[in-house]
């Protein structure tokens, strides 16, 4: 089964924490804006992941991630961290995301990625097919 799911923007204000001295971002904050973004959207389907991995027995992880970056966000940016669209396909769930910078009704663009994440069981650690009751969650 697979099913294409619609856009969802996390607000995100970039701190000194999140920047080097120049005031730039880390590349690893990014990382953690996405997976910010990520949660955030799984908790508006009604997943939480402690639920998951307290009552289903499973977790998610993050199998690979691409990320191309266009231009730097800095100190105090108001950022749009998206969602743009997930898709679930046997055990892995692909996150197409994204970051703007606010400007207004459109912004520019600063990264565009693309998430991987595996529907793993806690016990066994090997991939497994998530539960039908959490794909009928994956809805509009």
């Amino acid at each position: 089964m697979s099913k294409t799911l619609g856009r969802y923007v996390l607000p995100v204000r970039v701190y000194l924490e999140d920047t080097d001295a120049q005031g730039i971002v880390y590349n690893a904050s990014y990382f953690r804006f996405l997976e910010r973004s990520r949660t955030e959207w799984l908790r508006l389907q009604g997943i939480e992941h402690k639920e998951l991995r307290d009552n289903m027995g499973i977790v998610l992880v993050v199998a690979r991630i691409e990320i191309k970056f266009n231009s730097p966000a800095q100190l105090d940016n108001l950022l749009d961290v998206a969602v743009d669209s997930a898709q679930v396909s046997g055990a892995r769930f692909f996150f197409e995301q994204s970051i703007c910078q606010e400007s207004g009704a459109v912004g520019e663009v600063i990264c565009k990625g693309v998430c991987e994440v595996a529907c793993m069981d806690i016990k066994t650690q090997r991939p497994q097919r998530p539960p039908e009751a959490l794909v009928e969650k994956f809805t509009f």
